[in-house]
């Protein structure tokens, strides 16, 4: 296992202030945050795959216009079909129940079977819809998977992922594609010996790949992080600093 299953440090965290200037939109059946550069093009774009918060999160949207606002298109799907968890749950909330569908409520979970044929379609709007000719990934926690596993020919083309949770150790071996990774000191789910193990898997594929490990830091840092804290504040805007600069250089 590249990273371990998601857990309570998912949800836990601060909402960041701040007005976002996307929109929401349908992609067929899929809601989706959808933000475009100044320019209006399409030609470089970025799917971002959200963590459990999903894509009406503010923190996300605000990471998503910080993109457009670089020139890329960028497309938040809701990848949990309605149902994301909530950002500081009660304790009696569990975050793997939520995944495997095995609430009260009775709600479907939100399982890879449910999730990549949202992945699928996004993917194929942007590119043959809205003319996307490079395409880039950024996954965070739970979202990271998606783009570890579309890191593939005619997929994704590059891809940022902070904090993973859920990636196997096969899934990255697979990758046809430049991968960068933003890792947090303590962590839980992407832990050092698989951090050190996914280091191993990288070191041996023809690709160019990248971790950066941020000190002082939890996991969620990059995305639910207290920016009033001044190494969460450095890590937080230095992790995407390192997106886009990957996306910069592998995508335009």
């Amino acid at each position: 296992m590249a990273s371990n299953h998601p857990g309570q440090c998912c949800t836990t965290g601060v909402k960041h202030e701040g007005k976002t200037v996307g929109e929401i939109l349908k992609i067929g059946d899929v809601e989706a945050y959808v933000v475009h550069p100044a320019s209006k093009s399409t030609e470089y774009g970025i799917v971002l795959f959200p963590d459990v918060i999903g894509h009406k999160f503010n923190n996300t949207q605000l990471i998503a216009d910080a993109f457009a606002q670089n020139g890329y298109f960028v497309v938040v799907p809701d990848i949990y079909h309605g149902d994301p968890a909530p950002l500081n749950p009660p304790a009696e909330f569990k975050l793997i129940d939520w995944v495997n569908g095995t609430t009260s409520s009775g709600k479907a979970g939100h399982t890879l079977e449910r999730i990549e044929p949202v992945v699928h379609q996004v993917i194929k709007w942007a590119r043959q819809e809205k003319g996307v000719k490079r395409l880039g990934g950024a996954g965070y926690c739970f979202g990271a998977r998606y783009v570890v596993r579309e890191l593939q020919p005619g997929q994704l083309d590059a891809g940022f992922i902070a904090h993973p949770s859920f990636m196997t150790h096969d899934e990255v071996t697979k990758i046809k594609g430049p991968l960068s990774i933003a890792a947090a000191e303590t962590d839980g789910v992407f832990t050092i010996e698989q951090r050190r193990d996914t280091e191993e898997v990288l070191r041996k594929l023809p690709f160019a790949w990248q971790i950066n490990l941020y000190s002082g830091v939890q996991h969620g840092f990059s995305l639910r992080g207290d920016p009033s804290v001044k190494v969460v504040k450095f890590a937080k805007e230095k992790a995407f600093q390192q997106a886009l600069d990957w996306f910069d250089e592998h995508l335009k």
